[in-house]
């Protein structure tokens, strides 16, 4: 089964960050949250990846071409201009790099990524978050309700101190709990070929019209989520992933991100 992965938006509330990459590249203990991402996939045994291209795309490319010639031990023959890596390090991943449109909106970079995902079940998901997601639950609950489509939903933990107050009394304070209601897309979707119907074209926010009407149809479900979820829309949600990832136990194995280069 194939991944789709959404990497080409402008990142425009991180510019300090994607000035200069995109923001599927910003690092989380030197690691690009891509990387992070594919490799929960991977820890499931999902290793082929669709990644669809827009804003600084070569940047990804370049990546990856890095990754792939400088993986592990490097011999250079300065005499006849060759380079050869033993490829100690490499991940065992196929990825396609898809170039999408720099102003393609979701709905189309999805819709054109179809040609890279086989005939089949397929997941998607965005370039900016990570979960400790179960996913062999999560595709176990797309087969068993047979609908076209599967959207995880998430509570994140709230921004602020929660008060609970009675008569001006402070009864309760909770730091950041977890939204008690209000259950939002985490995106790691599992989608079905006849989900591209939905989708007219380029200038189409799959989050607006066609999860609309796959709802509207009886054609989307909802995985719900309890554990940890967390996008990195800003540069505050950068620092609570870096500080969450450098501690002794980060929600999201370190095993499943692997080594930085």
């Amino acid at each position: 089964m194939k991944v789709g992965i959404l990497a080409g938006g402008l990142g425009s509330r991180l510019a300090e960050e994607t000035e200069i990459r995109p923001k599927p590249m910003v690092e989380i203990g030197g690691i690009p949250i891509l990387v992070h991402i594919m490799s929960i996939y991977a820890a499931y045994g999902f290793r082929e990846f669709a990644v669809a291209l827009g804003y600084k795309g070569d940047y990804i490319k370049r990546w990856f071409a890095d990754l792939c010639q400088l993986s592990g031990n490097v011999s250079v023959d300065l005499g006849r201009g060759t380079l050869t890596s033993d490829r100690a390090r490499a991940r065992d991943w196929q990825v396609e790099l898809v170039e999408t449109g720099l102003p393609t909106l979701t709905g189309g970079r999805i819709k054109r990524l179809a040609p890279h995902l086989g005939s089949g079940t397929f997941m998607m998901t965005w370039g900016d978050g990570v979960a400790d997601i179960e996913l062999d639950r999560l595709l176990a609950f797309h087969r068993a309700h047979g609908k076209l489509a599967t959207i995880t939903a998430v509570r994140p933990p709230a921004r602020y101190g929660h008060l609970e107050i009675v008569d001006g009394r402070v009864e309760r304070f909770t730091e950041k709990p977890q939204l008690g209601e209000g259950w939002i897309n985490g995106a790691f979707f599992v989608l079905e070929p006849k989900v591209f119907d939905y989708i007219r074209g380029d200038d189409v926010m799959f989050e607006s019209e066609p999860l609309e009407h796959l709802a509207r149809d009886g054609e989307l479900m909802a995985y719900q989520h309890h554990g940890f979820w967390q996008c990195m829309d800003t540069s505050r949600e950068k620092k609570i992933l870096e500080t969450l990832w450098s501690g002794e136990n980060p929600p999201w194995p370190r095993r499943a991100a692997g080594e930085p280069r």
